[in-house]
């Protein structure tokens, strides 16, 4: 996994990640072995540590899943209440001076070049999916920086949208958090997993499941083991009050258990 470059950059990224309201900076410090720990559990729990998983399309969805995070991609034309992150992620990785595919680098808007699962799946030999593999697997330490950014983003982001009465609240339960190593990898897992929690489409019956809404539902002061242990109790309950207000087509059912043992993985070492 690159494991000495995702090192060395998730931790220049973590010693100052995040600004509070007040705009104070509060430091995060951690060893080389907990970056390496939080980059190799992200990527055990959207590709179970393999790169064959890299480039995914599951069933009853309409998205492409990619990367270590997972990250979405549309097929040209089509939208759904999901953020699309794997453009950005293309645009953040050419950024950085790495090529993309070459194939991609021609392409104006990088569009999934697919237009359903099924034509997908019956592409598998392509030099395409051999491309996207391969480019995947040489830039995941590329990939941690960016979902680690994502997190740097979400506390201004979540704290304008949520009303001014719950703000001080949110603000401080993302601190109990991000106190310890095992808060800090939650807080980035979760914001990759399901989202910051503001977007107005990613709600079912107005209701969303993002950190947001988790950092929203925890009620406690301690640091440490648990305010983990709150964070993983709340999560279940956003994430099952999800899938109780989700369209009945959609079957979410079908993935609760899965989405509660990867929330189990947050205190499984605690």
């Amino acid at each position: 996994m690159h494991v000495i470059k995702i090192i060395l950059a998730v931790i220049a990224i973590l010693g100052c990640l995040v600004i509070s309201a007040t705009g104070l900076a509060q430091q995060i410090s951690l060893t080389d072995q907990e970056a390496e720990w939080i980059g190799n559990k992200i990527f055990r729990n959207e590709c179970a540590g393999n790169n064959d998983y890299l480039v995914t399309w599951n069933s009853g969805e309409e998205f492409m899943s990619l990367g270590i995070g997972h990250f979405i991609w549309y097929p040209a034309g089509k939208r759904g209440p999901f953020h699309e992150n794997f453009p950005a992620l293309l645009r953040f990785i050419k950024q950085k001076d790495k090529g993309l595919p070459a194939w991609l680098e021609e392409r104006e808007e990088p569009h999934c070049p697919w237009g359903s699962r099924e034509e997908f799946l019956g592409d598998q030999r392509s030099f395409k999916v051999y491309d996207l593999r391969k480019f995947l697997t040489e830039t995941k330490d590329l990939q941690l920086i960016f979902i680690v950014n994502r997190l740097q983003d979400a506390l201004p982001k979540m704290l304008n949208t949520a009303p001014a009465e719950l703000r001080p609240h949110i603000e401080k339960q993302f601190y109990r958090m991000a106190a310890t190593p095992y808060g800090m990898y939650a807080l980035v897992d979760y914001v990759n997993f399901k989202g910051e929690g503001t977007l107005a489409t990613e709600r079912y019956n107005g209701q969303g499941w993002g950190l947001l809404q988790v950092l929203e539902q925890m009620d406690g002061t301690e640091d440490g083991a648990q305010a983990v242990r709150e964070f993983v109790k709340a999560a279940n309950e956003i994430l099952t009050e999800r899938v109780n207000n989700s369209p009945p087509e959609r079957n979410e059912q079908r993935w609760l258990s899965g989405w509660k043992n990867r929330l189990n993985t947050y205190i499984q070492e605690l």
